[in-house]
């Protein structure tokens, strides 16, 4: 068997766990989801143990969950029984990991848990285990099978486990009416940030940077426009200053190879009606789904008016780190 043969191999022996477990879910994740949202609405927070693999893929749960508003903390199961057990509060609510469900440091820790009044909620592939049975709450996540060929190393059912973890925190994450706005909060240093936090009146070109040129303006006056303001493209206006279309390089290069007399025309002939635009209010975010749906270079920002106030370049949002 090729590399890429085993590849698509473990692909496909994975998906077919996570269709199990998809399959699998039921009213115990309903229930799971209100105790989560209910204990954060408490000012609780959402502690997360796990040994081995199960550890780990408990660390990027916790971060995924934190980053969309549920505060997550990781219990290192070994250390929670000299000291750091410290961290659990009363109407906090555990999530707690292993395949077996009989890991022996994760029930060595459940006696001392229980001395809380905390909810436990179990992410296990097996209903009957020790784990499941001392738990309020046990999400199955059994795998018909691992991708590891003698069926050991926990590959399938971690794969699952995570991604148990994701559809939590997004069910719970809607349900707590978490928004865009939200996110960028907790983000507010990274692209995703900066992109819900800024303007597009931030971002824009404007001033000299922005072209500008009425419709009865030759196609020669609007070019030299556009090379003092160093643009690809010229918003074009009527006479009271409204927005009446856009004028770019490449309308300029389409026509000039069908038209010698071009430079002579007036924009009005030749410039595109009713382009894409934005307000300057409106958010970066917003103009970055405009860019990727559209696939345009230029965005013209137009204020309450109508009246083209500003140029945003696509050229410019690698720049601005934004995209």
């Amino acid at each position: 068997m090729s590399h890429v043969a085993k590849a698509r191999e473990v692909f496909a022996i994975e998906l077919a766990a996570l269709k199990a477990v998809r399959g699998q879910l039921d009213e115990s994740f309903d229930a799971a989801v209100e105790v989560i949202v209910e204990t954060l609405k408490q000012r609780g927070k959402i502690v997360i143990v796990g040994i081995g693999k199960s550890g780990n893929v408990g660390q990027k749960i916790a971060a995924t969950l934190t980053s969309t508003g549920s505060t997550a903390v990781v219990l290192n199961s070994v250390d929670a029984l000299h000291g750091d057990v410290g961290i659990v509060n009363d109407r906090d609510v555990v999530l707690a990991l292993s395949y077996s469900g009989e890991s022996e440091e994760l029930l060595d820790l459940l006696p001392t848990l229980k001395r809380f009044y905390v909810k436990i909620i179990a992410f296990t592939g097996n209903l009957k285990s020790g784990l499941a049975k001392h738990s309020d709450i046990s999400l199955n996540v059994a795998v018909p099978k691992e991708a590891c060929p003698f069926n050991l190393a926990p590959t399938s059912s971690t794969t699952a486990m995570l991604v148990m973890g994701d559809a939590l925190a997004m069910a719970v994450l809607e349900a707590r009416g978490f928004t865009q706005k939200d996110f960028a909060k907790y983000h507010p240093s990274g692209a995703i940030g900066r992109a819900m936090l800024l303007r597009v009146g931030d971002i824009m070109r404007s001033g000299e940077r922005n072209a500008v040129a009425r419709e009865n303006l030759t196609v020669k006056e609007a070019l030299f426009v556009m090379t003092k303001a160093r643009s690809g493209s010229l918003a074009v206006i009527t006479s009271s200053g409204k927005l009446a279309g856009v004028f770019t390089d490449g309308d300029f290069r389409r026509y000039m190879a069908a038209d010698e007399n071009l430079l002579s025309h007036p924009l009005k002939k030749v410039m595109t009606r009713r382009p894409i635009c934005i307000r300057e209010e409106a958010l970066a975010v917003e103009a970055l789904k405009i860019f990727n749906e559209r696939n345009i270079d230029d965005l013209i920002v137009v204020n309450a008016k109508n009246e083209p106030v500003g140029l945003i370049d696509s050229q410019d949002l690698p720049k601005l780190k934004i995209m």
